[in-house]
């Protein structure tokens, strides 16, 4: 029989400015971290201030260092900060820059799903053009960059692609179960990741709200477990 670790969903807040939220996020059993390295968007930390808040993080949480259209020597100057930082890709990078940028270290890249039914985007063809991706980050298409917190229909991803993804855009302790549980079945693996679901203001997480959207990952995670077991054939 499965245990509910077999369905675990690893969990990022993303978009930390303060040291008290990195040791919230930690405190709440995390997975990984995301600085936010765009001077457009109002959670952004200096490559200098990351390297800062990460020095807080103990031992197998990652990291997370998100970049928006910014030059290789950028990208590379920022990971001397955070050596040991997975890098998230989040504007129109290519492939190939994906791939110069990170330098041999493990990277995302966001693929930015319309919510308009007519607005075509296949993310088939994204996920073999970003084939070299640890993994594909799963935002809401707005205008400019980021999910500026609205989901996407999670309805219109294809039943069937094979990479890892993680599910961003819009998320809150009350919404993200669902997210999960629709999510999920679509992917080799799921990850979710927050950001102004679990604020106060923007930029200031808040310690309450990071743990109930913790606890209603995991909660999620043993009513698939059960799910899946109640469906396998007895010994």
């Amino acid at each position: 029989m499965t245990s509910p670790l077999d369905h675990r969903t690893r969990i990022k807040i993303c978009g930390l400015t303060r040291e008290q939220d990195v040791d919230a996020a930690v405190a709440a059993g995390a997975d990984a971290i995301g600085l936010v390295l765009y001077p457009k968007s109002p959670r952004f930390v200096s490559a200098g201030r990351a390297g800062e808040l990460t020095r807080r993080l103990p031992p197998f949480v990652t990291p997370v260092l998100l970049f928006v259209n910014e030059p290789v020597e950028v990208v590379r100057a920022a990971c001397e900060r955070v050596p040991n930082a997975l890098l998230q890709f989040h504007g129109d990078e290519s492939p190939e820059f994906c791939a110069e940028a990170s330098a041999g270290r493990p990277w995302m890249r966001a693929a930015r799903i319309p919510a308009d039914a007519s607005a075509a985007f296949d993310l088939l063809e994204f996920a073999a053009r970003y084939s070299q991706a640890n993994a594909l980050l799963l935002d809401a298409h707005v205008e400019g960059y980021g999910g500026a917190g609205r989901t996407f229909p999670w309805s219109r991803l294809p039943p069937n692609v094979s990479c890892h993804a993680v599910l961003s855009g819009g998320l809150t302790p009350a919404n993200v179960a669902d997210g999960i549980a629709q999510v999920r079945p679509r992917f080799t693996t799921l990850a979710v990741d927050v950001s102004s679901g679990v604020e106060s203001a923007k930029g200031i997480k808040d310690a309450g709200l990071i743990s109930q959207f913790v606890a209603a990952v995991r909660g999620a995670d043993v009513l698939l477990s059960r799910s899946r077991n109640a469906h396998l054939p007895a010994a």
